[in-house]
């Protein structure tokens, strides 16, 4: 059953290194990305699945130890989901999609080892009843189950947002916000995928397989963060 979510946005952006010069302007983001997963780690999960956006290369599982990468974003900077131990992922396993790289970062940060982590990268085109269904197959993998939620929300705040003004942007991030502040399960299964799509919000998928595993769960949410730096939506809450 789930016991501890935790949501966090998944821009590379919110790694030092690939920030550069603009690294601080996400601090106030990293900071609630923190006590999320300070609240997955209170929970003492038996096991932690981190879910994410993906494309078609990276969906699908991915195991304790595999090796994520920034060097598309020219940073020579690796990470491992959840740590190495030279066994968990064998030599030549596929690389880690952008969003669970961001995830191993995050854990490798705050030095994760409060359960086993293992992956699952998610397609946009996932149709809201199987985004349920694989969380609700999630939650019942372990007595005591936590996860890590990937994504963003909308991409279309400003002018020089990467998908450009659209004034449909800014309700939904809000009612994004709300739902996951309030660990409303019903308002994030009634996000619709093509509006999603639209506004070029990678976390719709990620937040309904979420809305899927707190099947039968009792929990209580907390808005962390909201900002649209760059023109996209970041949101940061955890429920436990």
């Amino acid at each position: 059953m789930l016991v501890a979510a935790a949501v966090c946005p998944c821009p590379p952006l919110l790694v030092p290194e690939v920030a550069a010069g603009a690294a601080a302007e996400l601090d106030p983001a990293r900071a609630a990305c923190t006590d999320a997963l300070g609240v997955l780690a209170a929970a003492r999960p038996d096991r932690l699945v981190v879910v994410g956006p993906a494309e078609q290369g990276g969906r699908g599982p991915h195991p304790q130890g595999a090796r994520g990468s920034f060097r598309g974003f020219g940073v020579d900077l690796d990470v491992r989901l959840g740590g190495y131990d030279g066994a968990a992922a064998p030599g030549g396993e596929r690389v880690l999609p952008p969003s669970l790289s961001v995830a191993a970062w995050l854990l490798e940060r705050v030095g994760w080892a409060a359960a086993p982590v293992e992956g699952l990268g998610v397609g946009e085109p996932l149709a809201t009843a199987r985004c349920v269904q694989v969380g609700e197959e999630i939650g019942a993998q372990a007595p005591r189950v936590a996860l890590l939620v990937m994504g963003d929300a909308s991409a279309c705040r400003t002018l020089k947002a990467p998908g450009y003004l659209d004034d449909r942007a800014e309700p939904f991030d809000a009612e994004v916000a709300r739902a996951l502040g309030a660990a409303d399960v019903a308002a994030l299964k009634a996000l619709d995928p093509e509006l999603a799509y639209r506004l070029k919000a990678s976390g719709r998928a990620p937040w309904q397989v979420l809305a899927g595993a707190a099947r039968g769960a009792d929990l209580k949410g907390t808005l962390l963060y909201e900002d649209a730096p760059y023109g996209v939506g970041y949101l940061v809450a955890a429920w436990a």
